[in-house]
Order: C-alpha cells, then structure tokens, then sequence
C-alpha cells in the first residue's frame, strides 16, 4: 500500500469501527490523532494494531476490517459499476448499523435511505450474497426491499454544506445548510439526517423554514442523552462540514384549510413554524395561532425570528408558554397545551409536535376540550423523536 493510500485506509478503518455497536465505544475519549498515526504504523509494518482493551474476538474483527479490501472493492469484483465509489461508504455503513438492531426511530430512518439506494442503484436480489459477502453478515434484505417499493425515483441522499452552526440556548442548536441538489420537501415533512462524524447513523428531523429560493434549510437540534447524531450536530459539527440528508417523508402535519392553531414545545416548533412560513408565502386571509413552549425565556430558543414573523403578519399571533418561569404573565404559565386551549376558537385545525410524552397525551385532552378528531394533527406516521 503505497504512503498516499495509507490515511485513506485509515479513515476507513476508523469509520468502520465507529459503525460497529460493539468496537465504536473503546473510540470514546481516545486521542484521535494518536490513534491514526499508530494505525497507519501498523498498515504500514504489518503489525498488530494498538490496544484500547476490546475482547479477542473483538480485536480480530477490528484487524479483518483494517487488512481487508474495501467494501466496493469486493463488490465491483463480482457487479463492475453497480455502486458509485464515493456512495460505496454511505451504503455500507448504513447496512452495518441496520444490522446492528437500532431502535424503532433510527431503524424507520435508516430504511428510507437504504430503500432509496437499493432503487436508485437498481439492487437485485442477486447482488445480496455478494453484499453480504463483503460485509462479513446477513442483512435483512426484506425490510430494505419493502423500503424500497415504497421509495420515490429521486436519489437516495442529498450532500449538504453546513452554512452556519448557531447553540441557540443550552443543548439547542440551529443549523442553516444548503443541500448540493434542492432538496424537494413540503412544510411539516421530516427528513433523515447523517453526519460522516457518526457512520451508518441517521435520525429523523424536521425543516423549520418553508422551501427558500436559495435552497438552504434550517434545522433546529436538541442534543439528548445517548443521541450520537443529535450530539454531534449540537456539540461537534461546524460551517463548511459534510452532511446527509435523506428522502423528505410526511409525519401527519401537512397544511389544512381553515384557521390554524399551532402547538410547539422544544424543537417540535421546527415543522410548526415551516407550516407559518409556507401561510405567509400565499396568505389566504386565515388566522394562525403559534404557541410556543419551553421552560422558562432563557430557553425560548427561537424568539428572535418569532418576534420578526409575528411583526410582518397581521394575521400572525405568537404565545408563549413556560412551564417553570414564576415570572411569566398569567397568561403565559403552563405547559404548551395547557396555554393554548385557552386560544381555542372556532374550527380551527390543530397541530401539536413536541417531545413524546406531550404528543400522547395530546389527543385525549383535545378531544375532552371538545375539538374534533379529524381536526387533530399530530406527528403521528413516523416515530421521529
């Protein structure tokens, strides 16, 4: 292996074992730069590869991922140009994680972006054994085959520069990027999301900005516990990184007729306030209600660009609603849902999209507030928190 080919292989190796459930956490508080130099030694002289405290077994998959030809290499020997080389590492590290057994959530997100592939690269059948083959296990080609019957005839992922990186309040961040190709998205849909930081992992998020002419899209981020996706993007990614985003799905919150009344809490105000975008783009005469929750100011994440809507549309009412701030006017205490039956009216159409426990326990206390089922819109066809 020539000195020009040796960072490669190790970047490779390293985004293997960060792919692997079992290998990825002796990488946790490792030097990095260390580890590279001595992996590239050990490619270089043939030897063992440094410790860092993992099992036999463990260490021989770590050394057959370091000796080994690459992933497209196997499969272009058996299918010459039925991956894209530059794709190749996106594919397999999504596979890996799929067979690693993810949860519901990443799991949904992981077979969107594969049953996009497997129909964008025309996968058959056939290419499984060879596939499997180079990934050393047993994918479960059923699920990606369901996947990709329901997959649309645009690719599988649009690449992505981050513009502007922004930790709006404590663990919270608002990231604007600008896809490669326009993305082709609807207020209210989510789309997966990967970065190269953590391979074969994606997690669901949703726009917060209507489709721009310029292209870029917002993406509002709550780091959460044991979210390596989540973690890197509010801790770790910054402007000019590499992102990924898959095929847009819809959630349930697409936009209705009627005047609306719009329920947020946290993060969930990302599709909430795509859909007040999307009003203000062709106003109709409608009155929109946006209730906005959070714990106390400090964490109203958003206000800034609230308060400019709220200022530029008449027919615009922003409310906030904090749960733990003593300070709030009366009418701003409480949890999201609690403040916004007060701003019942009519027949409005309702929209809630907020952290779990506040979506289930959403519908039961509309309905005792005598709201209709059919005018209820939750996020409710994908499990994307």
């Amino acid at each position: 292996m020539t000195g020009q080919e040796t960072p490669e292989a190790v970047t490779h190796w390293l985004s293997l074992v960060a792919a692997d459930a079992e290998l990825s956490p002796y990488l946790i508080g490792v030097d990095r730069e260390r580890l590279t130099a001595q992996v590239a030694r050990a490619l270089a002289t043939g030897t063992d590869l440094p410790y860092l405290g993992w099992s036999e077994a463990e260490h021989r998959r770590a050394e057959s991922y370091l000796r080994r030809r690459s992933f497209w290499e196997e499969v272009e020997d058996s299918y010459p140009g039925l991956l894209p080389e530059r794709d190749a590492p996106l594919i397999e590290a999504a596979l890996r994680r799929l067979t690693d057994g993810p949860d519901r959530p990443e799991k949904l997100a992981l077979l969107s972006v594969l049953g996009g592939a497997y129909r964008r690269f025309g996968l058959r059948p056939e290419h499984q054994t060879i596939i499997n083959g180079a990934l050393r296990t047993t994918v479960p080609w059923q699920e990606v085959e369901r996947a990709a019957t329901e997959a649309g005839d645009g690719p599988a992922w649009w690449p992505l520069e981050v513009l502007d990186h922004d930790l709006a309040c404590d663990g919270v961040a608002i990231l604007t990027v600008r896809p490669w190709r326009r993305l082709p998205y609807q207020p209210g849909q989510a789309v997966p999301v990967c970065t190269p930081r953590r391979p074969g992992r994606w997690r669901w998020l949703c726009p917060a900005n209507a489709p721009r002419p310029d292209g870029t899209v917002e993406l509002h981020v709550r780091a959460v516990r044991r979210g390596a996706v989540s973690t890197s993007l509010v801790h770790q990614v910054r402007p000019k990184e590499l992102l990924y985003l898959g095929p847009p799905t819809d959630t349930g919150l697409s936009l209705h007729g009627g005047d609306l009344l719009l329920i947020a809490g946290g993060t969930g105000l990302a599709p909430l306030r795509a859909i007040v975008e999307q009003v203000a783009a062709a106003p109709d005469g409608r009155h929109v209600t946006l209730v906005v929750g959070s714990r106390d100011v400090a964490s109203l994440y958003d206000a800034i660009t609230l308060d400019k809507l709220q200022q530029a549309h008449d027919w615009l009412t922003v409310v906030p609603a904090f749960s733990h701030d003593p300070l709030a006017e009366p009418g701003e205490r409480g949890d999201a849902l609690t403040v916004a039956l007060d701003h019942l009216r009519g027949e409005q159409q309702i929209y809630v999209c907020g952290p779990p426990a506040m979506v289930a326990g959403s519908r039961l206390r509309l309905l005792a507030a005598g709201v209709p089922g059919e005018r209820i819109h939750l996020p409710e066809r994908i499990p994307w928190r």
